[in-house]
């Protein structure tokens, strides 16, 4: 009687599938990895996306509802309503007016704010009160990073830009007068540079 023949796999075969095996199974991993990272990278870009606009909009209401209000200090000395510099902790403070007040709480519907570059990033001020004294402390709002450079301009009623404000008009007149326009230039360190200007409302100078 013939031995019946034995059947399976031999070891030369069971190599090449696992090897098969192997190569479908780190092309899978791949595919899976690059899925994931272009995942996180839309994230990214839709998250940045978002602080842009959401920078954007605080910058244009703040801007755009400016008054010719000035302030006192806490040494009690008057504060022009929009002061514009390159020097000092603020780079753009102004007086706006439409301070939404949802509690009733009585106070003022105006306030004062300002835009400060700290460490790569920008910050957004706003003092509880118009008038200031040294107690009060500004509610301080991060609205962007990587920010590593920023700077304004402010459009005159010659429609000249001038790179600080007031440009040089009398003491007495630079503290209640406005810009017609600013621009605000940024640069990333992610997404290069932008560009806004915002306009301020007719009339804003006269209220």
């Amino acid at each position: 009687m013939m031995r019946a023949r034995a059947t399976g796999f031999t070891l030369l075969e069971l190599l090449v599938s696992m090897a098969i095996f192997a190569v479908l199974a780190a092309m899978a991993y791949m595919g899976l990895d690059n899925a994931i990272i272009s995942k996180d990278h839309t994230e990214q870009q839709a998250n940045r996306l978002v602080e842009l606009q959401t920078a954007f909009m605080m910058m244009e209401r703040d801007i755009e509802q400016a008054i010719s209000r000035s302030v006192r200090d806490g040494y009690g000395d008057t504060q022009g309503a929009l002061i514009g510099s390159e020097f000092g902790n603020a780079l753009l403070t102004l007086t706006r007016a439409g301070h939404t007040n949802f509690l009733q709480i009585p106070r003022s519907n105006l306030q004062r704010v300002a835009y400060q570059l700290d460490d790569d990033k920008l910050y957004r001020l706003s003092w509880p009160m118009l008038d200031q004294d040294f107690s009060q402390e500004p509610y301080k709002r991060l609205l962007l990073k990587n920010v590593s450079k920023i700077t304004f301009r402010y459009m005159d009623t010659n429609q000249e830009w001038q790179d600080q404000w007031p440009p040089g008009f009398s003491q007495d007149q630079s503290k209640t007068t406005l810009p017609r326009a600013i621009e605000v230039q940024m640069e990333f360190k992610d997404v290069g540079k932008i560009r806004w200007v915002f306009t301020l409302p007719p009339g804003a100078q006269n209220i």
